[in-house]
C-alpha cells in the first residue's frame, strides 16, 4: 500500500524543539549550577544556596521579573507537550492549568526534568524522562481532573472541606488536640518507654568481633 503524503498550505517542520526560558530563568538556573559545581570562588560568590529561586518549585521564585519568565517558559512547556505527546483529549492539559496548584506544581518539574534531559550527553535521560515522568504525570492529572474540565474551567469540588477544615473552629479544636498531646508527652516523660536507655546500646569487641551490651561490661 502506498500512503501518499498530504500537502500542508502552511508546512512545518515534523517535530518543536523543547521551548527555551528566558533568560532571567536561564540566570538562575547558572547560579544553581554554580552553586553545586562552582569553584570555592563562585561558590563564595553565590552564597547560601538555600536563598537561591529553583524554577521547578515556582514559590522559590520571588521577583517579578523570575516570576514572568517562569510562568511564560511553563505554558510554552504546555502548549508543546499537548502538540508533541497528546492524542487522546484526555491526555491534554487544559487551558485552565494555572487555575490548579497541583498542575502548577507538576508542570514546572516535568518541565524542568525535561530541560535537563535535553542537556544531558546521552539520550538516558531522555529515556526517562519518557517511560517514567512524563507517563506518571499523566496519569495523575486524569486522575485529579477526571472530567471537571473537559469543556470550562470547573470550581474545585473540593472547596467546601477544605474551607471547613481551614475554618476557625476547626482549626481551634485541632490545635487544641494537638496541646493536650504534647502536654501528656511532657507529663509522662521520655524515658518511660524505656526504662534504661543505656540498654538499647552495645559495643563491638574489636579484636573478637563479639557484640557486648552495656550490662555486659
Amino acid at each position: 500500500m502506498t500512503i501518499t503524503p498530504a500537502v500542508r498550505a502552511d508546512p512545518r517542520p515534523m517535530i518543536d524543539p523543547f521551548p527555551t526560558p528566558g533568560p532571567v530563568v536561564q540566570l538562575a538556573y547558572r547560579e544553581l549550577n554554580l552553586a553545586a559545581n562552582g569553584t570555592p570562588q563562585e561558590k563564595q560568590q553565590i552564597g547560601d544556596p538555600a536563598n537561591l529561586p529553583r524554577p521547578w518549585e515556582p514559590a522559590t521564585c520571588r521577583t517579578p521579573e523570575l516570576r514572568q519568565q517562569l510562568w511564560e517558559w511553563l505554558e510554552q512547556v504546555v502548549i508543546w507537550l499537548n502538540h508533541e505527546y497528546t492524542w487522546e483529549v484526555a491526555s491534554t492539559i487544559p487551558s485552565c492549568w494555572p487555575h490548579h496548584p497541583h498542575l502548577v506544581h507538576e508542570i514546572a518539574v516535568i518541565a524542568d526534568q525535561r530541560r535537563r534531559a535535553h542537556l544531558d550527553i546521552t539520550s538516558n535521560s531522555l529515556e526517562e524522562w519518557h517511560r517514567y515522568c512524563l507517563p506518571a504525570f499523566t496519569d495523575r492529572m486524569r486522575g485529579r481532573l477526571k472530567s471537571h474540565c473537559d469543556d470550562t474551567h470547573a470550581r474545585w469540588p473540593g472547596r467546601g472541606r477544605h474551607g471547613e477544615h481551614t475554618s476557625e473552629n476547626d482549626a481551634a479544636a485541632r490545635h487544641a488536640t494537638f496541646a493536650a498531646d504534647v502536654d501528656t508527652t511532657s507529663r509522662r516523660g521520655t524515658t518511660s518507654d524505656h526504662p534504661n536507655p543505656r540498654s538499647r546500646f552495645a559495643v563491638v569487641d574489636t579484636d573478637t568481633g563479639e557484640i557486648r551490651h552495656d550490662h555486659d561490661q
